[in-house]
């Protein structure tokens, strides 16, 4: 009895370890795409705008949930993408907006609320309405949720500043390597600013600038930005300058001379396709998001085209049919001993 008690004991450690040697497997492939861009030009990866909350259109998870989280990484989304603030009493909590009343059942100021007071607010998917069980989660537990599993893209909502205590929390669980953290770049003054601040942290996890063409024309500004960072990925942004009017190239920084720079950076091009709450669609990229993707069954026109301008990254609301197109579409190579299955079928609708 005692010797197959041992034996079930045994094969449940082993189980159990290798799920986790999987999981951090998947991590370390993810890590090893994102950090050598010219090995992988042949494939886009897929960040999950505020967790992935949406599919087709429809909200399924509340927004910056860590159920949202569980939805991206069963899909195969490489990043997920997440909003961070401060509660009252100073500890990092996951939202995007600074006021609770969109997505949670409380009202006021994020700020104004105390962790424990944000504990009981309860998350809400927008759209339906649907309160749902999770609350307000803090830094450390969204952190928790995505180690040795995907990439994490924190979105900063605070100060330059405030960016060295993320990276602490993330290097006191041992995960900075997986921690993604942008700022606004638009003059040299500005790199200058955040670059002290990088330096201040120290290295051993991802920063990415974000380029704008509202203020930047010029593609040799990203081998500035380069120079100075070093980076892995530059997000780059096609503010869409009228309602009705789709860009054509994708503007100045979607350029031939920009993917030359970013292949002899080897960094990737990220594009977002992702929508912003009252702006028209596709307002980050020139017209061509995810509404035309979906709504109106044009995928090519959006995720191929900014594809086939180079990017490598497209950050989206809408993972699982971005990443279903992108794979029936020649965009993808499939991970080592992932099992990942592509659900081609999906992409019939909007094919």
């Amino acid at each position: 009895m005692r010797t197959l008690w041992l034996s079930l004991l045994l094969s449940t450690a082993l189980a159990v370890s290798g799920q986790a040697l999987a999981g951090e497997s998947r991590a370390r492939q993810i890590l090893d795409r994102f950090e050598h861009a010219n090995q992988w030009r042949d494939h886009v990866m897929v960040a999950a705008h505020r967790a992935g909350s949406m599919q087709a259109g429809k909200t399924l998870y509340a927004e910056n949930s860590l159920a949202a989280v569980e939805g991206s990484i069963a899909i195969g989304a490489e990043i997920v993408e997440v909003d961070i603030r401060r509660s009252k009493d100073g500890e990092f909590v996951v939202m995007h907006d600074s006021w609770l009343d969109r997505t949670t059942t409380c009202k006021g100021e994020v700020v104004k609320y105390t962790l424990a007071e944000l504990r009981t607010c309860r998350l809400v998917i927008e759209g339906t309405h649907t309160v749902t069980n999770e609350t307000v989660s803090t830094l450390r537990e969204m952190l928790l949720a995505t180690r040795n599993r995907i990439l994490i893209n924190l979105d900063n909502k605070l100060e330059v500043g405030d960016l060295a205590g993320m990276i602490a929390v993330a290097r006191d669980l041992g995960m900075a390597d997986q921690v993604i953290v942008k700022e606004n770049l638009w003059n040299q003054s500005r790199i200058d600013t955040v670059k002290a601040a990088m330096a201040a942290i120290g290295d051993g996890f991802q920063f990415m600038p974000i380029v704008a063409d509202d203020a930047v024309h010029d593609a040799g500004f990203a081998a500035a930005v380069d120079h100075a960072f070093a980076t892995r990925a530059i997000e780059l942004i096609n503010w869409r300058a009228g309602a009705e009017t789709l860009t054509e190239t994708g503007g100045p920084l979607f350029s031939t001379r920009m993917r030359a720079e970013a292949v002899r950076g080897d960094w990737h091009i990220w594009a977002d396709t992702y929508a912003i709450v009252n702006k028209p669609g596709g307002f980050l990229a020139g017209g061509r998001g995810d509404e035309l993707a979906v709504q109106a069954s044009l995928p090519r026109e959006a995720w191929g085209f900014w594809a086939d301008r180079g990017a490598t990254i497209i950050q989206t609301d809408e993972p699982k049919a971005a990443i279903a197109w992108l794979s029936a579409n020649g965009y993808r190579v499939p991970y080592a001993g992932s099992g990942e299955r592509i659900e081609l079928a999906a992409t019939a609708s909007i094919n």
